[in-house]
């Protein structure tokens, strides 16, 4: 009997860790074959998650919580938790039902099929206006210097082969880019598209500053061309500049008492050099605390409690 790992990394999730207990038994009762394990995450939460985790846990043995000592962030967190788990496939989704688990058996459809990953792909997102209009730029940018597959609002929610799973435990970052990292250990992937329901913490967890973190963590892990484009830019800047400083010479030269200084032209072409500047400054600035985030080697997270576990309970 094939056994499926259900991964659900939560934070604030005290208002949907039941329901999303009961959907889950239901999609499994009317699933034949298969055998399951439901691994709770939680993110250091400061509401009531893990002592309702502990609740359903103290019910079903199938139910597993693990608690990390302190909050990382849901970069690290979902990443680490697929560390958690023992299955044939792996069913990762967020613990705020946002994500419906009744995809399941789609899901399983094409993974039996000889698929090794099946992810779904939203629809709809919760961003509007200038951040809806942010995140497609954001992903057309990284399909055009990535060079790796992307898949526009994948938050990594799907169904992953164990082997995929077993590279990605390999990966020593603690800055990982998860959808980056699916889509190159997958190999033969399925895409689903998912309409995205409520919250129902009732908000995001995403303001903008950890959706900008987020980003750049995708670039520097997948991206080289925009530390190039500086350098390109900068030559031309400067050849250009050269051309320039060469015609206002020679009509200096050639027209003493007329030509003006050109004081303006001065000022918007220093205005400009600044502002290129700056702008590769701060491209560098993130690659820069990228790789300072990496070479720290440490661990991506840390547990002090682990429910039903066995031997491995702490």
């Amino acid at each position: 009997m094939k056994k499926i790992s259900v991964i659900i990394p939560c934070y604030n999730e005290e208002k949907s860790v039941h329901e999303m207990t009961v959907r889950l038994k239901t999609v499994f009762s009317n699933l034949a074959g298969y055998d399951y394990e439901i691994i709770f995450v939680d993110d250091c939460s400061p509401d009531g998650t893990w002592e309702k985790i502990c609740t359903e846990c103290a019910e079903d043995r199938k139910i597993k919580g693990v608690h990390n000592i302190t909050n990382f962030g849901p970069t690290r967190n979902i990443f680490q938790s697929l560390s958690y788990g023992d299955g044939d496939a792996f069913f990762l989704l967020m613990g705020d039902l946002q994500q419906p688990p009744e995809f399941l058996p789609e899901f399983l459809k094409y993974w039996e099929e000889g698929y090794k990953a099946v992810s779904g792909i939203h629809e709809n997102t919760e961003d509007r206006g200038l951040m809806a209009f942010g995140r497609k730029m954001y992903y057309r940018l990284m399909s055009a210097l990535s060079g790796h597959r992307t898949f526009p609002n994948s938050t990594g929610y799907g169904l992953y082969d164990r082997s995929i799973i077993q590279s990605i435990r390999q990966i020593r970052n603690v800055q990982p880019y998860l959808p980056g990292l699916l889509a190159e250990y997958s190999g033969k992937i399925k895409t689903i598209p998912v309409e995205q329901a409520a919250s129902r913490r009732g908000r995001s967890n995403q303001n903008f500053f950890r959706k900008y973190d987020y980003a750049m963590v995708g670039l520097t892990s997948y991206t080289k061309i925009l530390m190039r484009v500086s350098t390109f830019i900068g030559c031309m800047v400067g050849l250009i500049s050269f051309i320039f400083s060469a015609v206002v010479l020679i009509m200096k030269l050639t027209h003493w008492d007329t030509y003006p200084m050109g004081i303006p032209s001065i000022l918007i072409g220093i205005f400009f050099l600044g502002a290129v500047q700056l702008f590769f400054l701060g491209i560098m600035g993130e690659y820069i605390l990228s790789i300072n985030e990496r070479s720290m080697d440490r661990p991506v997270t840390v547990t002090d409690r682990m429910v039903n576990f066995g031997e491995e309970e702490v």
